[in-house]
């Protein structure tokens, strides 16, 4: 068996902070790297409110197709490991700023979605919430008459205040941080990294290219999200399969 890059029989609280690089593989695009959705799109057409406002079917249009893509893939053997992880730990925690759902469908429970879910619309009228999987959704409007909208966080919008404080504090306890796929450049959610490291925890970063806060982890691992974790947890890879 393949010797793990780090011991990591010891940990018993670990957070596995996942990004868009983690559903790559799924044939899902990342946001700011080659091929990234913002090479092509620009956010203040199609995911702000102020887009929203002013032209709510170009947004659905948009987030329909984002949608479509998620329902189309299925989680990959990173996503897989991840939940075999938790399976195994059971003071793991997933918090993740992807809105794909993919970490819920390879076994992962209790996902704290930083920065929402594709599946989650809201009617800001009447304060609802429910989950809507269906592609298209029968309609954009609640009945109250108001325009449905993705319950996602868009550029500008505030996250969740309960999720932010659970994340945290998932950070805070953890004594293992494995932060994976993500450039680690959007605040809040960049800055759980220092909170466990300020805490003791060790961290690792899973990730092709150095994220902007590289150099405060502790192992660094310059691959893809898959071959990363299998090199942390190789007893576990033939289990996520």
């Amino acid at each position: 068996m393949t010797q793990p890059v780090l011991d990591v029989s010891p940990f018993e609280r670990i957070v596995f902070f996942t990004g868009a690089g983690l559903s790559a593989a799924s044939g899902l695009s990342t946001y700011r790297g080659q091929g990234g959705i913002w090479k092509d799109y620009d956010y203040r057409s199609v995911a702000c409110q102020e887009a929203f406002e002013r032209h709510p079917g170009v947004v659905w249009d948009f987030h329909d197709q984002r949608r479509a893509k998620a329902a189309a893939a299925e989680p990959n053997a990173a996503h897989r490991l991840v939940a075999a992880v938790q399976a195994a730990v059971l003071g793991t925690r997933i918090v993740t700023q992807n809105i794909d759902g993919l970490h819920q469908r390879a076994g992962g429970t209790d996902v704290l979605e930083l920065h929402g879910s594709l599946w989650g619309v809201r009617c800001d009228r009447e304060g609802k919430r429910w989950e809507e999987r269906r592609l298209p959704p029968p309609s954009r409007h609640c009945d109250c008459g108001a325009w449905l909208r993705p319950d996602i966080v868009w550029f500008g919008d505030a996250l969740d205040a309960d999720t932010l404080e659970a994340a945290v504090a998932a950070a805070a306890a953890c004594d293992l941080f494995v932060s994976v796929g993500t450039s680690l450049v959007v605040y809040p959610a960049a800055a759980l990294p220092g909170i466990a490291r300020a805490n003791g925890a060790t961290c690792v970063e899973v990730n092709p290219e150095p994220s902007a806060l590289a150099g405060t982890f502790d192992v660094s691992l310059r691959t893809g999200a898959a071959e990363g974790l299998a090199l942390l947890w190789p007893g576990l890879v033939q289990q996520a399969r």
